[in-house]
């Protein structure tokens, strides 16, 4: 017997889930970040946020349907808890990765504006 389609949908649910889950907390929270580094500047700060989250949904969305083409042959319900697990947790890795990445270069920039800030104070 094929598992294949029953663990597609259960996957594409959970990775929707996850994924819009995700997405709506680092917008939500990560809001105060964009405004520190804009330096109050609400309207460009509110247009970066929504633009990077609109990204994000792409990637990750992307990626979901590009696992679906490289999905083994599902035979039995231990490969499909098996290739769950597996698929679910590279995404979770990869929005980690992604996350970690995008505050130290939040970070960097943050550094930068700083110095070109107080350089412009002199």
């Amino acid at each position: 017997m094929n598992y294949n389609i029953s663990v597609y949908v259960v996957f594409i649910l959970l990775m929707v889930y996850i994924i819009v889950y995700v997405g709506r907390y680092f917008y939500t929270n990560g809001r105060i970040f964009i405004l520190t580094l804009l330096q109050g500047q609400v309207t460009l700060a509110d247009a970066i946020n929504r633009t990077l989250l609109v990204g994000y949904y792409l990637l990750n969305i992307g990626y979901a349907f590009l696992k679906l083409k490289q999905w083994p042959l599902v035979k039995d319900m231990e490969a499909w808890w098996s290739s769950l697990a597996l698929n679910i947790g590279l995404l979770v890795l990869i929005l980690a990765a992604m996350h970690y990445g995008n505050m130290l270069f939040i970070y960097y920039l943050s550094k930068s504006n700083s110095i070109t800030h107080k350089s412009f104070q002199s």
